[in-house]
């Protein structure tokens, strides 16, 4: 749905209208499959030669859509694929420009930010005490060299799973999970559900972590089936499960009255406990100014850019740096493992990009970093320390800035924000943390999204995905039901002229931007919204509620009045 939205936008508000060469690559589920990855490759390309691009939502396809897929590609096979070819492009993109990404608010005058009732709300997160981060070893690497994961069975030959090229700075991580934890923390979840009459959610990142949180929801899942299903049909409650950082904004910014909420990986579970112990005792105040959060992804480290897999039988993993082990481990047949490590000096280039963005923007800084027990996450504050230096020793009068534990910065971010702050945060957590915040201003259609890299590349996005439940709609209805908020796209596509009439210094280019905004916020202003919006403005009653089309037609009539 997002691609027939782009395409509209496009066509009324850039080729209609201007006279400028657009390069297209499409990045589709078919094209990428089809092309066995090399059109992400060409994408990356286009936008370090350019230097400015608009991307599209993109998906990861799961498995029933990879089937379908290769059904309409015999010359490809499932051992033939490039990784790039299945998975979204979003993070190899990031990764291949070097940048980072900045999320906040569309800044729309006739929003509310909402403000639902959380105050004694009966609602309960469930996390795990074992695995993780909690329980992960990690260190920072103290050589430049090549480290290895090596997983040796019961034949007492080593096999090499994962190598990669380390620096001497470079944090790295290696976790895992018992999958025997995982069963018992499983019925013991559906059990409480069924005692308490709780409809259940689960929430992971499976798609992105395919080899450890995917791995859980198998486990958790085949047990619901085989054993909970019956049960909760018989008590009257629901199940439900969908991706951690979806899950978290539609949780928090529409709480259900009563439930149990599984987030069995405890790096994110404790972090949700712990906003929601806040939010059911002080709610969550009228939050009157926009947020901003920096998300570092340039690394292609973390989560995000791990390895992870489940391991196929009894026996020990080795992280082995240049010949020397590093670190062992014993698993059990099943247990999923997962390996991450970071750039040191992608850390230092998104620190001082914080910094910069702050200092440009009068913002205070609120790092979130695990450093009590995470000499990962203690190098990011020798990272900050060292950049502040850096900029005092230039004469430059660094912004303001604190670090807190990411679970403090999580509740800062939604139950204090200051006027202007800006939370940097890890690639997962900054996920989870963009979505929430992006919810509560309205939807994730209203909110804008920039990835920024060191040497000046910019490409804009919009943070909400295809919303593939509405294209069904939309094919059903032969293109008549158009139900889909165009705005975070079009807000993207006017940061990207602004960005281009800048470079290539037309001001005429810069001044048709700043209008198309304007429409875009007029437009709102007069009350005119798509359904995702009804009851949020100031005036509910003399809301316009439209489709996709009349929004846009909307949006051009008040454009073709400014100018």
């Amino acid at each position: 749905m997002a691609q027939v939205s782009f395409e509209r936008v496009i066509d009324t508000f850039v080729t209609k209208r201007l006279d400028i060469k657009l390069i297209e690559m499409d990045l589709s589920a078919e094209n990428r499959l089809s092309t066995n990855g090399a059109v992400v490759k060409d994408a990356i390309a286009a936008l370090i030669e350019y230097g400015v691009g608009i991307k599209n939502a993109g998906m990861t396809v799961n498995k029933a859509q990879l089937d379908e897929l290769l059904s309409k590609n015999s010359h490809l096979t499932k051992s033939q694929l490039d990784p790039l070819a299945t998975k979204s492009p979003n993070g190899a993109i990031r990764k291949g420009i070097g940048g980072n990404i900045t999320r906040e608010d569309i800044p729309f005058r006739n929003l509310k930010r909402l403000t639902p009732d959380w105050i004694g709300r009966d609602i309960d997160v469930d996390t795990m005490d074992t695995g993780g981060n909690k329980h992960s070893h990690n260190e920072i690497s103290k050589d430049t060299g090549i480290i290895k994961l090596v997983f040796v069975g019961a034949s007492g030959d080593p096999i090499e799973l994962h190598r990669r090229k380390i620096y001497k700075g470079d944090p790295w991580l290696l976790a895992s999970n018992d999958n025997e934890e995982v069963k018992r923390w499983a019925h013991n979840f559906f059990k409480r559900a069924i005692e308490e009459k709780r409809d259940a959610y689960l929430g992971l990142k499976d798609t992105v972590i395919p080899g450890y949180d995917g791995v859980m929801r198998e486990t958790i899942e085949a047990i619901f089936e085989a054993e909970y299903k019956k049960e909760f049909e018989k008590a009257g409650i629901s199940y439900f499960y969908e991706l951690i950082d979806a899950q978290a904004a539609r949780i928090v910014s529409n709480p259900p009255e009563r439930a149990l909420w599984g987030v069995p990986e405890n790096t994110s579970g404790r972090k949700l406990f712990k906003l929601v112990k806040a939010l059911k005792k002080y709610g969550i105040p009228d939050r009157r100014f926009s947020v901003s959060i920096s998300r570092m992804s340039a690394g292609g480290g973390d989560q995000y850019g791990s390895f992870n897999m489940p391991v196929e039988e009894d026996g020990l993993v080795k992280i082995i740096l240049d010949g020397k082990e590093m670190h062992a481990r014993e698993l059990k047949k099943g247990d999923p493992v997962i390996f991450m490590a970071n750039h040191r000096g992608a850390i230092k280039d998104w620190v001082s990009q914080v910094f910069r963005d702050a200092a440009r923007n009068d913002k205070e800084i609120y790092f979130g970093l695990k450093r009590e027990y995470m000499e990962y996450d203690d190098v990011f504050s020798t990272v900050i320390n060292e950049v502040r230096q850096e900029l005092v020793a230039d004469n430059f009068q660094p912004p303001s800035f604190m670090i807190m534990r990411p679970s403090s910065q999580l509740k800062k971010m939604i139950t204090d924000p200051p006027r202007k702050g800006i939370y940097p945060s890890l690639n997962l957590d900054g996920d989870i943390f963009s979505d929430i915040s992006a919810a509560l201003g309205g939807s994730l259609a209203t909110a804008s999204s920039m990835i920024e890299s060191k040497d000046g590349t910019m490409l804009y996005e919009a943070p909400h995905g295809t919303a593939h439940d509405l294209y069904l709609k939309y094919l059903e209805s032969e293109g008549k039901v158009a139900l889909f908020n165009p705005s975070a796209l079009l807000f993207a596509v006017a940061n990207a002229l602004e960005l281009l009439g800048v470079k290539e210094q037309n001001p005429d280019l810069t001044e048709y931007s700043e209008a198309l905004k304007t429409a875009l916020i007029d437009t709102v202003a007069q009350g005119v919204i798509t359904a995702d919006l009804k009851g949020k403005t100031n005036d509910p009653a003399s809301e316009t509620i439209v489709d996709m089309y009349g929004f846009l037609d909307a949006i051009e009539k008040n454009l073709d009045r400014e100018n």
